[in-house]
């Protein structure tokens, strides 16, 4: 998918756990559009590999902070920081994440604690410590988060996720409503199963799932990274400005198979 070259010019993004895996493409593509960006994850030395490849790579600057969104004094100060490289912080992508699967008869109080706290909980966090940088971005500012289709239909072994990401979409619904009168849009994305993940990885691959998986997706293959990020683009851009409080599920059309 193509979008305008400079599309972005003179914003500024945070993407939570843009160090790897679908926060990596995210990253790439809101930096190569013009966009300034800003990471933060837990792993100093993911954030400093990271860096360095945006800059090998696809010749982009990224600046980061270490910080952990369970930690709403130390997600703040990380957000502060963030916002003094780039001046400001226009665009937040919430995309930090803990999975893991687990029978839900199995699966201990800590390991569904560990789950909501980042997903859930670090998604509050980041939101609160973004709001002052948010209401004074220049058209509005935009938060994005990442959900997943689990919040909608269920996946056996995932119950602490798909519980946290469906708290995390209510969650947008409501900061659109409270926050639309400062300009702010507050939307999610669904991914599918995608391809090179460590969800897909984990959760598809290492079960022997993966020809079931694509046999029930219409388009019968998994996604790639750029799928998510381009959409994150459009959420991000004037090109979707009038979109608030909803989600879009970016998943080849599997939840046609939900029903039956």
């Amino acid at each position: 998918m193509s979008f305008a070259e400079g599309i972005l010019t003179g914003k500024s993004a945070i993407v939570t756990g843009g160090a790897t895996g679908i926060g990596s493409y995210i990253v790439r593509k809101l930096g190569s559009l013009g966009a300034k960006v800003g990471i933060v994850s837990r792993k100093e030395e993911n954030l400093i590999a990271a860096v360095k490849s945006f800059k090998e790579d696809d010749g982009i600057d990224v600046v980061w902070r270490t910080g952990d969104v369970r930690d709403p004094d130390g997600i703040k100060k990380s957000f502060y920081e963030l916002a003094g490289d780039l001046g400001g912080i226009d665009i937040l992508v919430c995309n930090a994440a803990g999975n893991f699967i687990c029978p839900t008869e199995d699966l201990s109080w800590n390991g569904w604690r560990t789950v909501i706290e980042i997903d859930l909980n670090g998604t509050f966090n980041c939101c609160q410590a973004a709001l002052l940088h948010l209401k004074a971005a220049n058209d509005g500012g935009r938060i994005i988060s990442i959900s997943t289709t689990q919040a909608d239909f269920g996946w056996p072994g995932a119950a602490h996720a798909g519980a946290a990401k469906a708290g995390i979409q209510n969650l947008m619904k409501t900061l659109s409503a409270e926050w639309g009168e400062f300009g702010i849009r507050a939307n999610w994305i669904s991914p599918g199963p995608i391809e090179g993940t460590e969800g897909v990885d984990r959760l598809i691959i290492q079960q022997g799932l993966a020809d079931q998986v694509k046999e029930r997706i219409p388009l019968g293959t998994f996604g790639e990274g750029d799928d998510i990020a381009n959409a994150v683009v459009y959420l991000s851009s004037a090109t979707g400005k009038y979109v608030s409080g909803t989600g879009l599920a970016v998943d080849g059309g599997s939840q046609w198979d939900r029903g039956r």
